[in-house]
């Protein structure tokens, strides 16, 4: 006999504005084998949770509903609550009639409706459901941070310091990411290699932490506390183990002129190369695409000269295994491709520049060596016309947008407001003769002491800020540029002779995001950025359990912020890896062995890789013995996501705490 007791939660007014909670509580109180029905305030509270368990061991209840918010916020709340009152805690069910009725409804009676039913549902549904124990599995203690940005290096360093060994997988030659490109950062003013190249170089001498740059993710199987990566580590044509970054190679190499990605392509680099000076690790790499020996085999000439014989012209790529507890996206972002910009004259004048062309530019280790020359005359230095006098910052580029046939984005990249005023202050300071104009929608510094920055820009160093949208950059005879934009101040058209335009382009994740999105099984939204478990209660935990987020890979942020993530989801996967054993989810796949025909359509779906095949014996009605190929679960790496029960042709699959009888008991009760 079953005796159910269904909890009705006003949560405030969030539900009780458009939900008759109390009237919910009485037509729940008529269904069928349930004993107790009430409303109260607040379920989640502690006199709510006290309710629940005094109510389990007056009424003796069986099994317990919860009408209030969704079960990704309080669920587990609520099972350690029967749990301590001796109930079962998967003999819990949850009713969502906050983010699934009340949010959704203005109606009154519409939403109360709707909340009747969907309690009802969970009633029908708790009187199938069985007692349930978690099994539990081994925590492999060693971490996987895929991306070797700030965000990377951090959550290495911590992740580290803690004691764990952590792998660091970085596509390029070297660690560092886009802030090694970058000259100085806001609102300090701080040099970024400075902050940043001591800690790469505690990322190489740390013992703990392993690097893995020109390398991919290639795979990823397993679950939480198990996972299995297979990483593709490219081959640089170059003994990492003997390359002792001389730069004798890069030195003698003929093939000169290979565009450089490092400096946003404003000048060249060698076949062979080491990005740049404090690259970790110091080793170099050749660009097969030019290398003129592995092209057509005619030079040699980086073999004959180096000194520690780490060339290697036959080197392959390598595949590695490795087993890790927990994972790390650190993936980062990219500018994004402004080809289609046309309005703005990039690929007709190259004086049309993005901001981070801008930033290799005042670098001291950029193509001008830190001296700001318009890019026409970046081989021409000393000519009179190379500064340019006159210096245009066009906003928003491709943000806040919905120009999606552009490439546009909608969101807001929330960086290029602060970097905008970083470099006119620092062009006005050593260049006091330099007008600079920047035309805005808006001003956006939400930061600590960033707002204090931006009006440094305009009333200490002069800064020209426009409160208009640029229409059209027009490349001149004269070689300057006709920004023609709208003051919506004054409402006037005006026309600017500019000799450089700097466009403040919007950031995307970076491109391998999807797909490793994908080996995850990880959640994405619309704009590519890793979807939170919880914006607000799990911020850097992917919903895909074990898998951690940090950095701009989540969403767009600065560097103190992702430097803060980053050190969030290392105290994430430090509370994960200091486990000995994980409590599993027993809210897993089984198969009916006498329905299973071993298809072979459940495998084929599984992302875990829990399912295998068995020859079992039968015996036949007619006493003879039949071998048949079943399908087998194994309950420790089954993550319960019902891809297996949806394939199954035969009907063979079901799973513990959401088998079809229940989910049919449901839709019985929502219909009826």
């Amino acid at each position: 006999m079953h005796r159910i007791g269904v909890f009705v939660c006003h949560c405030g007014t969030n539900i009780a504005a458009t939900v008759d909670v109390k009237a919910v509580a009485e037509e729940m109180g008529r269904q069928p084998n349930v004993v107790f029905a009430a409303d109260y305030p607040y379920m989640c509270s502690e006199a709510g949770q006290n309710l629940v368990q005094d109510t389990i061991r007056e009424q003796r209840l069986t099994g317990v509903v919860v009408c209030s918010c969704s079960p990704r916020m309080h669920e587990a709340t609520f099972r350690k609550a029967a749990a301590k009152a001796g109930l079962n805690p998967y003999m819990v069910e949850i009713a969502n009639i906050r983010e699934q009725c009340s949010w959704i409804h203005k109606d009154k009676v519409s939403g109360t409706e709707k909340a009747m039913i969907l309690a009802r549902a969970a009633v029908a549904k708790v009187q199938l459901n069985a007692p349930l124990t978690p099994g539990t599995s081994p925590v492999t203690k060693r971490a996987l941070v895929i991306g070797g940005g700030i965000a990377g290096i951090q959550t290495a360093l911590d992740i580290a310091d803690a004691g764990f060994d952590v792998d660091i997988v970085e596509k390029q030659p070297t660690i560092g990411g886009k802030m090694t490109q970058i000259d100085k950062t806001f609102p300090t003013l701080d040099c970024a290699s400075c902050i940043l190249t001591p800690k790469m170089v505690d990322c190489a001498q740390n013992e703990k932490i392993h690097i893995y740059a020109f390398s991919e993710v290639e795979s990823v199987s397993g679950f939480v506390g198990n996972f299995s990566v297979k990483i593709r580590k490219k081959a640089r044509f170059v003994d990492a183990s003997k390359c002792t970054g001389c730069g004798e190679c890069v030195e003698k190499c003929p093939m000169k002129k290979v565009p450089n990605e490092f400096n946003m392509g404003l000048d060249n680099r060698k076949a062979i190369y080491i990005p740049f000076a404090q690259a970790v690790p110091k080793v170099a790499t050749i660009d097969p695409n030019y290398c003129l020996m592995l092209k057509n085999g005619k030079c040699g000439m980086c073999s004959k000269v180096c000194g520690a014989n780490a060339i290697d012209y036959k080197q392959q790529d390598e595949i590695i295994e490795e087993k890790y507890g927990a994972i790390v996206a650190a993936t980062g972002y990219n500018p994004i491709n402004i080809d289609k910009f046309d309005e703005f004259a990039y690929h007709q004048s190259p004086d049309v520049i993005t901001s981070l062309e801008l930033e290799r530019l005042m670098n001291a280790a950029g193509p001008s060596n830190g001296t700001l020359v318009r890019p026409s005359y970046l081989n021409k230095q000393d000519d009179h016309n190379a500064h340019p006098k006159k210096i245009v910052f066009v906003q928003c580029v491709g943000s806040r947008s919905t120009c999606s046939e552009k490439g546009a984005k909608e969101y807001c990249s929330k960086i290029c407001c602060m970097y905008t005023a970083k470099h006119a202050m620092l062009i006005r300071d050593k260049y006091p003769d330099t007008e600079v104009y920047v035309f805005y929608i808006d001003v956006r510094t939400p930061g600590k002491l960033f707002d204090e920055f931006y009006r440094r820009a305009v009333e200490q160093y002069g800064v020209h800020y426009i409160k208009g949208m640029v229409g059209k950059v027009a490349p001149k005879a004269d070689g300057t540029l006709d920004v023609q934009a709208s003051d919506l101040i004054s409402n006037e058209q005006l026309h600017i002779n500019a000799d450089l335009v700097v466009l403040a382009t919007s950031i995307e994740p970076d491109k391998t995001a999807r797909s490793l999105a994908t080996m995850l099984t990880a959640s994405m939204d619309t704009n590519d950025f890793f979807t939170e478990a919880h914006p607000k209660l799990r911020p850097v935990e992917s919903p895909t359990a074990g898998v951690f987020l940090s950095g701009v890979c989540q969403g767009p942020k600065d560097i103190p912020e992702t430097v803060t993530q980053a050190g969030a989801a290392a105290a994430k996967v430090i509370g994960l890896l200091a486990k000995d054993k994980l409590v599993g989810n027993p809210c897993i796949a089984h198969s009916d062995e006498l329905m299973c025909n071993g298809c072979s359509s459940c495998e084929k779906v599984c992302p875990y890789g829990a399912i295998s095949y068995e020859d079992k014996e039968f015996r036949q009605p007619d006493r003879t013995v039949a071998i048949r190929r079943v399908a087998s679960v194994n309950p420790a790496v089954c993550q319960g996501c019902g891809a297996c029960t949806v394939a199954c042709p035969s009907g063979a699959m079901d799973l513990y705490g959401f088998s079809n009888n229940q989910i049919m008991a449901e839709v019985d009760a929502i219909c009826r």
